[in-house]
């Protein structure tokens, strides 16, 4: 080989892996396992990539609703929590009301009290969606009832400020 076809590979590579840490964030939003799996080929940690809000191509995913890539992904990354001044994953998976997603990362293991920029949990958004489903996988996950968004409101609060006595049934158990 000469140099010209060296430095042509060499650039070539270099922009696949360019592509590959920019382009993971979109395929989170609307791509498909197969498109991963090619930018995987590539770069194997692009997936664990975070884009200049802080994001994770799975907590991208979670919010996209774009289930097959972040189921894909939750059994990929180096990290399920992704924490962003935005949330993690868990936090979109709630906060969408994505249930197969939800039940996924609590049992990889995704800590239902980490709280966003504001101090709200998995929790409190579940409660505030009034979604009973995601309030019991939360509880069984042991999550910590007791933790205060930047309102200084408990999930219980907001189920007691909306009167909704089976949600508020469900906390107190």
């Amino acid at each position: 080989m000469n140099r010209r076809q060296i430095l042509f590979i060499g650039c070539l590579l270099t922009s696949l892996l360019n592509f590959a840490q920019n382009d993971i964030f979109n395929i989170a939003r609307s791509g498909s396992v197969a498109d991963v799996q090619t930018l995987m080929k590539i770069d194997s940690d692009t997936i664990n990539a975070v884009n200049d809000k802080g994001f994770t191509a799975l907590t991208l995913a979670c919010y996209h609703e774009n289930e097959a890539v972040a189921l894909y992904l939750l059994n990929h990354v180096n990290n399920v929590n992704g924490v962003s001044k935005y949330g993690t994953p868990l936090m979109a998976a709630v906060f969408k009301e994505q249930v197969v997603l939800t039940k996924a990362l609590l049992e990889k293991g995704a800590n239902p009290n980490i709280a966003d920029v504001n101090k709200t949990t998995p929790l409190h958004y579940a409660v505030l969606l009034k979604n009973k489903t995601l309030i019991e996988l939360l509880l069984d996950a042991n999550v910590d009832r007791t933790l205060r968004d930047s309102r200084d409101k408990t999930a219980l609060d907001y189920a007691l400020m909306d009167d909704n006595k089976a949600i508020i049934e469900l906390l107190k158990k």
